[in-house]
Parts: structure tokens; C-alpha cells; sequence
């Protein structure tokens, strides 16, 4: 095992050209490293960048992996990663980089200073997109995902898709088992952090190059479906359980009253909606704890949020429908239900995700 104090770097590197000679030879010079290389697959003709790679990375320590084929920017993360636990015996963590450009040495050290000081939270080296320069794209695309995954994971990222990140060792051993490897690992990874990680923000330059010098393996939209079909999986999950556990309870209420009623009970009814209902609620509350949130809070203390919720969620809805229903009397029932829950669901995802189930 290699025993160190200085955090390693990571940098998957995909049919790079000379900025990545550039960065490395940067690195040296300032000693910084090691630095794990990952070269993801990249054609025999980009060999000779990866031998002068190679040789710079002996200097201080690094290593150079090679993937057979281009797995994805995700893959050879966790390939850096595996090795780095495996190898690296007292490291904090690691820093991921680009190997394009879009880093510089100087944005890098401030990542990393900012990660030994704070080595249990997830670091991000945030670009700014108000400046001069960005293209009105970028800063529609970034503006547009950060609210996006803002509404879905309850967290706040100036910068969803920076490369520039610290990561903790216990975290890099969590993101070993997470899906995606590709471009959208790095979103799952901002999403896997939330309510386990707090995260850092520390601003870098933005970097970019003319479109015709700027080369980006980064497709569009290929890429840009990957990474909100993850955002919109959590959303999905919400309603699975919510509908699922709807489901639950019309079943057990209609099997309650059949047993009930030939009991003779007058109050058959409300009994067999109460017991309906809580077995339904446990049943949603454990979904959305499990498989929805993946929460890392207390059953005890969400469970009780859980039930304080549910209690407030009946009692609002029934309220409002009451009160709609007498002002806006030409609409049905149904209707006026329909609409108040539907906001109510949205607005409970929104609780749930930030106030019972996330643990800061």
C-alpha cells in the first residue's frame, strides 16, 4: 500500500490533444500530484500523447490506466477511484479534473485547499456563467439544469456540471456501486450526495474556447436525455409510491369492510378507512425513506416528520376542497379534488425531500 498526504488527481482523458501535456507539465512543476490518467478507450493515434503523458506522470508518482475500449467519462471515474482506495491508504479523497483545458492549475488549488480543509464535504469548483464571453447556451443550460435539479433533490448547485470536484474516500466507495457511466455519473453523484454529503462551493474561472478550437466529447442532446431521465427516475419513484400506496389502500379498506360488515359493526367503515390507511401510510413512508430518498435520517425522527406530515396533507386537503367546492360551486367535486391534491402532492415532494428526509 502507498502510504501519502497529498490528495490525488484524477483526470479521465478521452482522445485528448496537447492541453493535457500542458496541465501535466503544470502540475510538475507547481508538485502537485500524483495524478491518476485514465485513458478511456482513446485510438491508437492519440498513443504518442499518452507516452509523453506517461513519461510526466512518473516524475511524481502518478500511473496511467487504459481502458480497451471508451467506456464513459462515469466508468473511468470509478476506475480512478477503485484504484485509489486499493492503493492510496490514508487519502482523504481525490480531485477530479477535465483534461481539455477548462482547469486551471490555480482553480484546482483552490479545490483542493478548500478540500483539505473541509475533507468530509463534497467540493465543487463552481464556473461562473454571468460573465462575458459565455455562450447564451451555456448559461441557459446551466441555468435551466441547476433549477431543475434544484426542484428535485431539494439541494442548491450553482454549477451541475463541473468536473472540478474534492470527493471523500467514504463517498468514492459509495459512488463505486451508483449507476451511470457516462456524462450523467456526475449529476447521479450530486444527487447520491444529498442529505450525506454538504457541499462546497468554490468559484474557478470559466473557460472557454472558440467553437472551432474547443474540442468536447459531450453530445448535446444524447447526453443531456442521460442526464435529466436521471432527474426525472426520482420524480417517477415519488409517484410509483404515491400511487402504489394508493392502490394498497383501496384494497385493503375494500377487504377490511368485507370482513367488518358481516361483523356488524356501525362504525365499519371508518374502522376499515383508519387501518387502510395507516398500513398504506407505513407502506409509502418506507418507500420514500428506501427507494425515493434514500435517506440517511433517523426512522425515528423522519417517521414522526412522516406522520406529522400526513396528518396536516388530510387535514389541508380537506379544508381546501371544502372551501373551493362552496366559492367555485359549479365545479364538481371531483374536479376541485383533483386539483388541490395534485398541488399538495407536489408541494409534500417538496417537504419530504428537504425538511423530513434529508439529514444535513
Amino acid at each position: 500500500m502507498i502510504k501519502m498526504e497529498k490528495i490525488p488527481i484524477v483526470i479521465p482523458a478521452y482522445e485528448p490533444d496537447n492541453r493535457l501535456i500542458k496541465l501535466l507539465q503544470e502540475f510538475n512543476e507547481n508538485d502537485i500530484g500524483p495524478v491518476i490518467l485514465v485513458n478511456d478507450g482513446s485510438c491508437h493515434e492519440y498513443d504518442p500523447i499518452f507516452e509523453k503523458a506517461e513519461r510526466l506522470l512518473n516524475e511524481h508518482d502518478g500511473v496511467l490506466l487504459k481502458h480497451p475500449q471508451n467506456m464513459g467519462k462515469g466508468r473511468a471515474l470509478k476506475t480512478a477511484f477503485s484504484y485509489i482506495i486499493n492503493n492510496y491508504q490514508n487519502a482523504i479523497g481525490a480531485i477530479t479534473a477535465d483534461s481539455d483545458g477548462q482547469h486551471t492549475v490555480e482553480c484546482i488549488k483552490a479545490v483542493m485547499d478548500a478540500f483539505y480543509n473541509e475533507p468530509k464535504c463534497l467540493v465543487l469548483g463552481v464556473r461562473q456563467f454571468n460573465g462575458a464571453g459565455i455562450p447564451w447556451k451555456s448559461r441557459f443550460g446551466n441555468n435551466l439544469t441547476k433549477k431543475v435539479f434544484a426542484v428535485v433533490s431539494g439541494v442548491h448547485v450553482s454549477d451541475t456540471q463541473t468536473g472540478l470536484r474534492g470527493i471523500p474516500i467514504s463517498f468514492m466507495e459509495q459512488l463505486l456501486e451508483v449507476k451511470g457511466d457516462r456524462f450523467e455519473f456526475e449529476m447521479q453523484m450530486l444527487l447520491e450526495s444529498a442529505g450525506k454529503y454538504n457541499i462546497v462551493e468554490i468559484p474557478i474561472k470559466t473557460v472557454y474556447d472558440s467553437e472551432e478550437n474547443h474540442q468536447t466529447h459531450f453530445n448535446p442532446i444524447k447526453d443531456s436525455i442521460k442526464i435529466y431521465r436521471i432527474l426525472g427516475k426520482k420524480i417517477l419513484k415519488y409517484i410509483f409510491s404515491s400511487f402504489s400506496s394508493s392502490i394498497i389502500d383501496l384494497i385493503l379498506f375494500s377487504f377490511f369492510c368485507l370482513i367488518l360488515k358481516n361483523k356488524n359493526l356501525n362504525l365499519y367503515v371508518a374502522i376499515s378507512t383508519v387501518l387502510a390507511r395507516i398500513i398504506s401510510a407505513t407502506y409509502n413512508y418506507f418507500m420514500n425513506y428506501k427507494v425515493v430518498f434514500k435517506s440517511s435520517e433517523s426512522i425515528k425522527t423522519s417517521g414522526i416528520k412522516y406522520a406529522m406530515l400526513a396528518a396536516v396533507q388530510m387535514s389541508m386537503s380537506a379544508f381546501l376542497v371544502t372551501t373551493f367546492v362552496r366559492i367555485f360551486s359549479v365545479i364538481p367535486e371531483v374536479v376541485v379534488k383533483i386539483i388541490i391534491d395534485t398541488i399538495l402532492f407536489f408541494v409534500s415532494y417538496h417537504i419530504q425531500q428537504r425538511y423530513i428526509f434529508f439529514k444535513s
